[in-house]
């Protein structure tokens, strides 16, 4: 009877590992082809590989997620753990595990709460490392020669920033045009920053001198692309002074926290770049008027405290009245001083004259020649004696020496004395040479003193019985005169004739006495 009994699971069909697998596959693919599930996000990781794997999880079940590399790096918010997303994508199972997983293709926040804490989480790091520090923050230039902008090249913000830029302070602009909104804003926008930081001075595209980050009002959703963390690094990091314009006044993005200043419109960034310049041309003219009135209040007051001063000094005929007086005293004393300082440096000059005859002069150059002569004659018999004399005592005292030694000694002397004779020939020469060229001298000043030198300048010598004739009394007295020129000698009488005044000569007279 046991024989007939059958097992019944005997008639069950058998699968493999693998069948089994494949069907829960189909199974769970088929049912759920294409989902959207709400969860937070658990454990995150990302491999070399580039793909993301993430946990779904709520407060009873987890959900494994994968997201490839191709829709990682196209997602416009990367999630991170601790963030309530909404998922889309479809079902699938992992054999290899034995699990099912979800195949993400599409993430986004669950709403603007799960936004705003992710945000708060990303500031609060960003802060921590000092990217919003105010002592990080530069000062704006004053009128910068060229702004960049980064922001889209089509939208009513670049107009807004153009139209108050022209009307305020024309300025270069240069436009780097990005996306700001979607999954490409946070890479181009921080492509832009640090592109127009890349620039060098000077080169054919000008680096800015200021830069505006602008765009319009949105959501949080819309505005997202400037909080991301690439976007607030290269804002920190940027060279150049950066006005952040994102939103209206009422929005906040990170990129406000890390640029050198917040606009709270892309309008009011433009005007916060560049001053009025109508106002700077007033302000320079109302400047120019201070400066004219305070230069001519200045010239006034000046003028006034010379005057004042003026009346207190004297009168310029006061100062100048006397020294005009005894100029005008000295100035008749004038003729009469110079001749007689002219009659006394004449009189001073006979008296030294007197003294350099030619007869005297030459007696003392024939005196010095005798003596210098005797000198010379004197000198070499002398100079002969002394050497014989010195010959004598070495030849004694080379007596007593060896015969070798005496003829060295002997030589050595006779050099020596060979050599003194020579010094002492030179020596006389030299002395010789030198009192014939003080004899020369004497001689030449002898001429020039001489009074004959004097005729050839056209002058003449009176003299009388009793010597030369020095004054006109002198020569009236006298009963025949000789006159010298330096070509020969005249003898004429004087004239006597009665003169009004002694001191000066007639025509007539001077061309009598010369």
């Amino acid at each position: 009877m046991s024989d007939l009994i059958e097992d019944p699971s005997s008639n069950a069909p058998e699968f493999s590992v693998t069948e089994i697998s494949g069907a829960v596959k189909r199974v769970i693919e088929g049912e759920f082809g294409r989902v959207r599930v709400r969860g937070e996000v658990g454990r995150v990781a990302r491999p070399r590989s580039g793909h993301l794997y993430l946990d779904l999880k709520d407060d009873r079940a987890v959900l494994a997620g994968v997201i490839w590399k191709g829709v990682a790096g196209k997602l416009a918010t990367q999630p991170e753990e601790g963030m309530e997303v909404v998922a889309t994508g479809r079902l699938t199972t992992f054999a290899g595990q034995s699990r099912y997983q979800m195949i993400i293709e599409e993430i986004a926040p669950a709403g603007a709460g799960a936004l705003m804490a992710m945000l708060e989480k990303r500031k609060a790091a960003l802060a921590a490392e000092g990217l919003f520090a105010a002592e990080r923050k530069r000062a704006l230039p004053h009128i910068p020669e060229v702004i960049g902008v980064v922001t889209s090249p089509s939208g009513a913000v670049i107009r807004d920033i153009l139209h108050r830029l022209r009307d305020r302070f024309p300025r270069r602009v240069i436009i780097w045009p990005v996306a700001v909104q979607g999954e490409r804003c946070a890479g181009e926008v921080a492509a832009a920053i640090r592109g127009f930081g890349a620039l060098e001075p000077g080169g054919p595209v000008p680096r800015p001198d200021l830069l505006i980050v602008a765009r319009g009002g949105g959501s949080i959703e819309d505005l997202w692309g400037f909080n991301e963390e690439i976007v607030v690094r290269a804002a920190a990091e940027s060279p150049i002074p950066l006005i952040s314009a994102v939103g209206h006044e009422t929005d906040t993005t990170l990129i406000d926290l890390a640029a050198d200043y917040r606009a709270p419109t892309p309008t009011a960034a433009a005007e916060r770049a560049v001053p009025v310049r109508r106002e700077l041309i007033a302000a320079v003219d109302a400047l120019g008027a201070r400066l004219t009135a305070a230069a001519g209040r200045g010239l006034t007051q000046r003028g006034q405290r010379l005057r004042d001063l003026a009346r207190a000094l004297p009168r310029p005929e006061t100062l100048v009245g006397q020294a005009a007086q005894r100029l005008d005293f000295l100035g008749e004393r004038l003729p009469a001083a110079l001749r007689t300082a002219t009659h006394a440096q004449r009189l001073r000059l006979q008296r030294a004259a007197g003294g350099l005859r030619p007869g005297v002069l030459g007696r003392m150059v024939a005196r010095a020649r005798a003596d210098l002569t005797s000198r010379r004659e004197r000198l070499m018999p002398a100079l002969s004696r002394g050497i014989d004399a010195r010959g004598d005592a070495l030849r004694q005292i080379g007596r007593g020496l060896r015969r070798a030694s005496v003829e060295r000694t002997l030589a050595q002397r006779a050099r020596d004395r060979a050599a003194i004779g020579q010094r002492l020939l030179r020596a006389a020469d030299a002395r010789t040479e030198a009192a014939r060229t003080r004899l020369d001298g004497l001689e030449r000043l002898r001429q020039t003193l001489g009074y004959r030198a004097t005729l050839r300048r056209g002058y003449a010598v009176v003299r009388a019985e009793d010597g030369v004739v020095t004054g006109a009394e002198q020569a009236r007295a006298a009963k025949l005169l000789e006159i010298e020129f330096h070509d020969g000698s005249v003898q004429t009488a004087p004239t006597r004739r009665p003169r009004t005044r002694p001191d000066t000569p007639t025509p007539e007279d001077q061309g009598r006495l010369l």
